[in-house]
């Protein structure tokens, strides 16, 4: 991408770099249980040992028990390089996120920190995140209108006051852009997950590819939508769909293919 700092980071990070997949394994540390927006797409009920979804865990984690359990993975397989914190609700609506990425890059320093967020309260975390060693950060992006957010998000919840409709999606969007470009601006590889929600956002997902080009992201990737919660009535798309989503945005911004929608528990290489 000619960006040394990206290549650099993400040399050995299966979730940036579809070659580091097949060499290279990631740990999501499960210690981040409340969130402060709900999507219409996401439900956290229940469980299941067979099912690979984001929000998806078996065991809540204490900062405690995760820097564990990175010590049991690490000795086991040597091919672990990242370590990050991806749910099973917002990482940094949650103090134990902080608190265990300090405790995971004083053991080990020379493992990638990475988070995945949805953007509202990355801002004003990015110095406590640079001081837990966080390199790489991942923002979902699911609209940059908020006529289109106001059907994707049913409210925010931002200091104490929540926001509905377009005017949460508003707040969202200018949240995650000024996020966004921060984080780039520092130093960190910035990924943006979007949710490719058919008849709801899939004419959208090219405006949403230039705004955070713009705004500053490496790489663009899109899920296709597992239907549940409000959304539990529509199809999925297919993955020629996908693909073909895939391909005419990639001119515009770098398009990742290889996703495997990882739990917020999820150890080892991505296959």
């Amino acid at each position: 991408m000619g960006d040394p700092a990206y290549e650099e980071i993400t040399r050995e990070h299966p979730c940036y770099n579809k070659a580091a997949a097949r060499w290279f394994g990631r740990i999501h540390l499960p210690v981040a249980p409340d969130c402060n927006i709900k999507c219409r797409y996401c439900t956290r009920l229940y469980d299941c040992a067979n099912e690979n979804r984001p929000g998806v865990t078996s065991h809540l984690m204490t900062p405690g028990e995760a820097l564990q359990h990175v010590q049991r993975l690490v000795e086991r397989d040597r091919c672990i390089r990242v370590v990050g914190v991806a749910g099973p609700g917002e990482p940094l609506a949650n103090k134990a996120t902080i608190y265990t990425l300090r405790l995971v890059h004083r053991r080990f320093p020379w493992l990638t920190k990475c988070i995945s967020t949805n953007g509202l309260l990355l801002t004003e975390s990015l110095p406590t995140l640079r001081e837990a060693g966080v390199r790489a950060v991942t923002v979902t992006v699911n609209a940059v209108s908020p006529a289109v957010g106001s059907r994707i998000y049913d409210y925010v919840s931002y200091r104490g006051r929540v926001y509905k409709g377009a005017a949460g999606a508003e707040l969202l969007w200018q949240a995650q852009s000024g996020g966004i470009r921060r984080a780039r601006e520092s130093g960190m590889v910035v990924k943006v997950n979007s949710v490719l929600i058919p008849g709801i956002n899939d004419h959208h997902l090219e405006e949403v590819a230039r705004a955070v080009k713009a705004a500053g992201a490496h790489v663009m990737n899109i899920i296709p939508l597992i239907p549940q919660g409000e959304f539990v009535g529509l199809l999925p798309p297919p993955p020629e769909r996908v693909n073909l989503l895939r391909r005419k945005l990639s001119p515009i911004i770098d398009q990742m293919s290889h996703c495997r929608r990882c739990r917020a528990d999820a150890a080892g290489r991505l296959g």
